[in-house]
């Protein structure tokens, strides 16, 4: 599976991971979003922008659990909790959300 984006073909695996994080961009973000069926908005992104930092930190996409914990911590409990974060990306927080940004996915995901 590959994705176009701006006239470029931007690789990726069967299950929709990108397989060179460095062509990532919010356009290819946006592209990988539709194919989700996700409509982003601002807290969208926020979740997203949180995870690549995250990963430029720890060098790991975090598994649902880590991730919740994380956002809890770092943006409050209104956003780190499942409920919030499944009804932004309703097929897994945090499988749904690494797709998006660009990331491996994350370990612990089946």
């Amino acid at each position: 599976m590959d994705y176009a984006v701006n006239g470029q073909t931007i690789g990726a695996d069967e299950e929709g991971y990108i397989t060179d994080m460095s062509t990532w961009s919010k356009e290819l973000a946006g592209t990988i979003a539709v194919e989700e069926k996700i409509d982003m908005n601002d807290d969208h992104w926020e979740v997203v922008n949180f995870l690549r930092d995250y990963y430029e930190e720890y060098q790991i996409a975090p598994a649902v659990r880590v991730l919740t914990k994380a956002v809890k911590k770092s943006l409050g409990p209104d956003k780190g909790n499942s409920k919030y974060l499944y009804e932004l990306f309703p097929y897994g927080p945090a499988k749904q959300a690494c797709k998006i940004a660009g990331l491996p996915k994350p370990t612990g995901c089946v």
